[in-house]
């Protein structure tokens, strides 16, 4: 076993070597084995992988991609998901005698790496104004500290309660409530912060925030366009469907800044080709994209399909579904044909050869699909580039059809499912009006704060009381410094968590963690074995129950703890059956069933053996719940990112050994980098160029006109530079080492998403 100081490392001792050509294969099993078996041993590591996204198990922690239908794998996993449980899993454990000898300070000077290799929390900890160090406290006491701090408040509003995309719909239901209940929609989530440029542009364009494409549709495509996103890291097993679409004759299209093992080529390590063959290649073509240029290559390509209509009319697009399923076409039109595309060229760093033959694979096309991550929703342009997706399928009649349509590759495995179940800060009228008649209560109408507002809340002492259901609030957002400062002026800091993260040692004068089972973890209630259930990208719902032993007596589901607050904070004749609700997770469905449409019959629906999928209008019957009735053709001015001489721009993103801000190891295999996190990949040019070399030591400090036009700068230190094929002017880096580096004002227009894939940066040598 690891002593726990294992877990530090030098950053200087980083070693680089080749970036891989494909994902996955061999070194993808023995790396899961290794995780598993250092962290759970051979027996806690066989149950709990045999069990990982099966219909009898529980659903993986980590992405939400979902399960081919009816085509289960006995191994149901990537090896990031392995690495996802056997964190979970881990037999380590953090207790107070951990905390007793660990002062916060102390803590504070620990790498998120460290402090997440400790292993699980298992009691609920307090620390107390003016002490050093966390120290036990019974669940009634320290839930009479959150319900007297919430009851001294001015204001509900002066509340902020977070949600990870990992919650449960369950869980996630009653948190919601218990805040409606309470009497604000402060509820900002990590949507907020990823998906919610895609949530505001496809509301606007079809009438829906949801992707309108399944796992069969992906497989049965002409053409799948990946725009801005790495499923080698972030989502692996979308490789296994990629790898089916192409066998069934796909085109696969990349279209990304990087050029990502995961794009290039996939070796199956379940099957032979994936072993000792050369894999399966996933790309046809890859468009490496400058950051921030996608709006551009969108409209050019739409400008190519017009200009073939044009040349033969009725070839290309589908007037007869735009003129009856649409509307704004002619505007769209007169704004398209005036682009210039000599600008798209410029703004893309593509070729004109390039945008001619992917609008010729557009136009060949008699099913496309357009899939997307945070490489488009984290611009300031973000939604506006995201219209302009939909507007190159909208024109082709790409909506609502098999094999075509959009779709948001989501993070976390609940993301979506939590803002089903009501977190969020702007719910309709229709959702309080049928939550208010379910349980007697009167929900607040005025919209709430997402995660930069309520920042700036508790920044400006507007907000003094905050609260996360799981995640990492401080390592997730942007301007660290900004966001601890304004944590620290909070009262109570309260994080419901799993295990130990940066988030639990910026605190307010009083601080409380409460530790929560996971998904890997038995459930049982007064009324025996529970499960929960989530939702996965494609809006199908199914059931998720662990069975390993939890790590302590004093650890409470999410369910447990949420019912707990809210009996101590409302007392007794609450017209919510908290109690019930704890005891029972059917009567949770039974209500969400009255409450939320598409879930009516929820528990029996669930309990089918692939659960079951929510209604799509667009996608079910070509109805589109927006203003005009229709699906919107948008009209936005071209925007790009130039930039400018002894500048780069940044991309922020992941390594492959991390999830989110989850760190599982140092090494980015993909990408050649091993034993550290604090790198800079620079093209070879721009590194000669700006008068460094690979391998130099260098600070990071970004530039960004604010509101009043003065230049704010922000520091990020010692980095080293790794030579790479970025495009020139363009530079990428891991968060959240550079999350000091975005002001949290730099955000999308619309969404209010900080914009971390386009920071304007210079270098500095170091001293």
């Amino acid at each position: 076993m690891a002593r726990r100081d294992d877990y530090e490392y030098d950053e200087h001792s980083i070693v680089v070597t080749k970036n891989k050509q494909y994902a996955a294969g061999v070194p993808a099993v023995l790396v899961s084995l290794q995780r598993g078996m250092s962290q759970m041993g051979a027996t806690r590591t066989a149950a709990s992988l045999a069990k990982l996204n099966q219909r009898k198990g529980f659903d993986c922690p980590g992405c939400a991609w979902p399960e081919t239908p009816g085509h289960r794998k006995h191994a149901e996993f990537c090896e990031n998901g392995a690495k996802a449980v056997a964190e979970e899993a881990t037999k380590r454990t953090v207790g107070p005698d951990f905390f007793a000898t660990h002062s916060v300070d102390v803590l504070l000077g620990r790498t998120e790496y460290w402090l997440g290799q400790q292993g699980r929390l298992t009691h609920p900890m307090v620390l107390r104004p003016g002490t050093t160090h966390y120290e036990p406290i019974e669940w009634d006491d320290a839930n009479r500290i959150i319900a007297d701090e919430l009851n001294a408040l001015g204001s509900p509003h002066e509340a902020i309660f977070y949600t990870s995309g990992r919650t449960s719909n369950e869980a996630a239901f009653l948190y919601q409530l218990l805040i409606r209940s309470f009497g604000t929609n402060n509820m900002p989530d990590c949507s907020n912060m990823c998906h919610e440029s895609s949530g505001s542009a496809l509301t606007a364009s079809i009438g829906i925030g949801k992707g309108s494409v399944s796992v069969p549709d992906i497989e049965n495509a002409d053409l799948i366009l990946i725009a801005g996103q790495n499923p080698g890291t972030n989502h692996p097993r979308m490789l296994s469907t990629l790898e089916k679409a192409k066998s069934n004759g796909a085109r696969v299209i990349a279209i990304n800044p990087l050029p990502e093992a995961g794009l290039l080529r996939f070796k199956d390590p379940q099957k032979v080709h994936g072993v000792i063959g050369d894999g399966a290649a996933i790309s046809d073509d890859f468009l490496q994209i400058r950051i921030g240029g996608d709006m551009a290559l969108f409209q050019g390509l739409a400008k190519l399909l017009v200009a073939a209509e044009d040349a033969a009319p009725g070839t290309v697009l589908d007037r007869p579904f735009i003129d009856r399923h649409t509307a704004g076409f002619d505007a769209w039109l007169d704004h398209i044909r005036r682009v210039d595309l000599d600008t798209v060229v410029d703004a893309t760093g593509l070729t004109i050869e390039q945008l001619h033959d992917t609008a010729q694979a557009l136009i060949e096309s008699n099913a496309t699909i357009i899939c997307w991550a945070m490489g488009l929703t984290q611009q300031t342009h973000g939604v506006a580039t995201i219209e302009e997706a939909v507007n190159l399928l909208l024109m082709r009649g790409m909506i609502g059809k098999p094999g075509a349509g959009v779709c948001p590759v989501r993070g976390h495995s609940n993301v979506q499912g939590d803002r089903t179940m009501g977190i969020w800060e702007k719910m309709p009228e229709s959702f309080l009006a049928a939550l208010d008649t379910e349980f007697d209560i009167t929900s607040p109408r005025e919209h709430g704060l997402d995660a930069v507002d309520s920042i700036r809340a508790m920044r400006q002492r507007r907000a003094s009381l905050f609260m996360a259901m799981g995640g990492n609030f401080v390592s997730a957002t942007p301007d660290t410094d900004v966001t601890e400062a304004a944590l620290r002026n909070c009262s109570l800091t309260v994080q419901v968590s799993t295990k130990l993260n940066r988030s639990h040692l910026v605190h307010g004068r009083t601080a409380l963690i409460l530790p929560s089972l996971g998904r890997t973890d038995k459930d049982v209630q007064a009324t025996g074995k529970q499960f929960v259930t989530v939702e996965d990208s494609m809006s199908m719902v199914h059931r998720s129950r662990g069975s390993l032993t939890p790590s302590s007596i004093h650890m409470r589901s999410e369910v447990a703890i949420v019912c707990g607050i809210a009996e101590t904070l409302f007392g007794p004749g609450h017209p919510v059956p908290w109690t019930s609700f704890t005891s029972d997770y059917d009567l949770i469905r039974d209500s969400i069933s009255r409450v939320v449409p598409g879930f009516e019959g929820f528990n029996t629906k669930v309990r089918q053996k692939e659960g079951f999928g929510l209604p799509h209008p667009p996608r079910d019957s070509r109805t589109f719940q927006t203003k005009t009735g229709k699906a919107n053709f948008a009209v936005n001015d071209l925007v790009w990112l130039p930039v400018p001489p002894g500048r780069l721009m940044l991309q922020t993103m992941r390594s492959h050994d991390q999830y989110n801000t989850t760190i599982y190891g140092l090494d980015d295999r993909y990408r050649g980098v091993k034993g550290g996190r604090r790198v800079l990949f620079v093209n070879t040019r721009d590194i000669e160029k700006l008068g460094y070399r690979d391998g130099d030591h260098v600070d990071l400090i970004s530039e960004w006109k604010n509101r009043s036009g003065s230049i704010e700068e922000r520091r990020a230190d010692n980095f080293r530079l790794v030579a790479y094929p970025t495009p020139v002017g363009n530079a990428a880096a891991y968060y959240p080492e550079t999350n000091p580096l975005i002001p949290l004002d730099h955000v999308a227009d619309k969404s209010n998403t900080p914009v971390s894939k386009a920071v304007l940066i210079r270098l500095e040598h170091r001293p």
